[in-house]
């Protein structure tokens, strides 16, 4: 098994970062990582995910949902043609902090005999698609105005 995991605090609530996260269809007016998702936001549903890293080439997949709780954690499996070849679990956890914000941490758990192949592109582009990514989450996030439009 090979993780990677990156953070970044957010000024703002829970609520207003999972706002932003789970709107699927505007991912494409911000998200310079996760290109597109479609598919409903519950445990048990199937995606169909567009992601491109920083300087690489782009990926369709179809993982399922594992973990939609709104405000705290979205989480999916995604596998390349058969369970234990390549499979990466995907997370996004947002976690309020008793100084005010949110601590948002975006990561993935990788396993399967083809890991170790792709081991050096994981943690060099997809690594910086995460954070260019956190960062368009966190910019996009305090820039929202209560009540306005998103």
């Amino acid at each position: 098994m090979f993780e990677l995991q990156t953070e970044i605090v957010i000024q703002a609530s829970a609520e207003a970062v999972w706002e932003v996260l789970s709107d699927f269809p505007k991912h494409a007016e911000w998200n310079p990582f996760v290109k597109s998702i479609e598919g409903n936001l519950r445990v048990g549903a199937q995606l169909s995910v567009h992601v491109c890293p920083p300087g690489g080439k782009g990926m369709r997949f179809k993982p399922r949902v594992l973990v939609a709780a709104p405000g705290r954690e979205l989480r999916w499996l995604g596998r390349f043609l058969v369970p234990g070849l390549f499979d990466g679990e995907h997370y996004f956890i947002i976690e309020t902090r008793p100084e005010g914000g949110v601590r948002f941490i975006q990561g993935e758990r990788f396993s399967g005999v083809l890991v170790f192949l792709a081991k050096s592109s994981l943690q060099t582009g997809v690594k910086a698609g995460f954070e260019a990514m956190n960062l368009a989450l966190k910019t996009r996030v305090e820039g929202l105005k209560p009540g306005g439009p998103s």
